[in-house]
């Protein structure tokens, strides 16, 4: 049995099955729909029901509030039908915006490798190319592993394999299993690409990006990307660790600052063990300040990480005069964060 979802303001209908969420049918129908984490805890998928009946799903009671509930406002990306929908959400243009329509692949595993202790690289041969702007991230579908989990890419847009950095959560099924049991020759499920975190390359300002551990992925796409690409503004890339152990791709990272003038890259380890290190230490935020001044104006800063670095990052980056337009932030959450209550940067809205 089917429905229809109309979507204003576009007034344009797609179709969608029983069980689909209001995400997955406007996105493969090619209809962008603001999302981020998929998981029902960022609230950036909040869309208004205008007509129809409709079931919740697991929606975070702190990502969509009780009277948020009784205002028949949702989250698309677990809200499911019950008859024909009208709904109300805010779709913005964006002039470095690609909507790519939502498809599903089958990727087989050609390579894994142990980046850190706690960090696995993956790579996965798609069973045909996956469309996607530097930034954005996969659904994984994991044997034995209800619901689908998201990985970002780290691989740059147009390369033959997809690769993705899988750091194990602590009794977390998914990474467990992809850390124990995952080898070479396995075929997965996956659906992408999923996210509005990407470059603004019409801008040709300062880049600025900041990860903190697995963080890294989507940087490391976007920064080979703008690289590839021939981008002439200064690009700078804060990696924060825990120690050297955790730190990967290093030797990637100072080979592109060899190769290109405009590039820097900033390495920061905050439990730095090792008498060795020559390298900045402390917090990412705090190496922002040390490296490039106390005046962000004319930069665009995207953050990927920890919501606890992000806002540290935030505070600096708008005491040196960023502002939220132009700050992009992509905060990691994992299944396990459903059952915790969502924090909240009193400084920031997430995107």
């Amino acid at each position: 049995m089917g429905y229809q979802i109309t979507i204003e303001p576009l007034g344009q209908t797609v179709e969608i099955a029983e069980g689909q969420t209001v995400l997955d049918a406007c996105l493969r129908a090619g209809v962008w729909i603001p999302h981020a984490c998929c998981h029902g805890l960022c609230a950036t998928c909040k869309v208004q029901v205008l007509d129809g009946e409709f079931e919740h799903g697991e929606a975070s009671p702190f990502a969509l509030m009780d009277f948020e509930r009784d205002e028949n406002k949702v989250l698309a990306c677990c809200a499911t039908p019950q008859s024909d929908l009208v709904i109300e959400a805010e779709v913005d243009e964006d002039p470095d915006a690609r909507y790519l329509p939502l498809q599903d692949f089958l990727g087989q595993v050609v390579r894994r490798e142990m980046l850190t202790p706690t960090i696995l690289g993956l790579w996965l041969q798609p069973d045909r190319a996956i469309d996607f702007q530097a930034g954005q991230y996969v659904m994984l579908q994991v044997p034995g592993v209800q619901g689908a989990r998201a990985f970002s890419i780290a691989s740059a847009p147009g390369d033959a394999l997809i690769e993705l950095h899988i750091r194990k959560v602590e009794g977390g099924p998914a990474t467990t299993w992809l850390h124990g049991q995952v080898k070479v020759g396995d075929r997965l499920e996956l659906a992408g690409p999923f996210g509005r975190f990407f470059v603004r390359k019409s801008a040709t300002r300062r880049a600025i990006f900041v990860a903190g551990g697995s963080g890294l992925s989507s940087p490391k796409s976007m920064v080979l990307d703008l690289l590839a690409e021939g981008a002439g503004y200064p690009i700078t890339l804060f990696h924060g660790a825990r120690n050297r152990q955790e730190l990967y791709c290093a030797e990637l990272f100072e080979a592109l600052a060899v190769q290109h003038a405009n590039f820097r890259y900033v390495p920061v380890l905050s439990a730095n063990d090792d008498a060795s290190w020559a390298g900045a230490t402390g917090y990412v935020h705090q190496a922002l300040q040390q490296h490039l001044g106390n005046d962000f104006r004319s930069s665009k800063a995207y953050l990927c990480g920890p919501p606890p670095m992000i806002e540290g990052c935030i505070a600096t980056l708008m005491q040196g005069r960023l502002f939220e337009p132009d700050i992009y932030t992509e905060k990691f959450f994992t299944a396990a964060d459903a059952s915790a209550p969502a924090r909240r940067s009193p400084l920031f809205k997430s995107l």
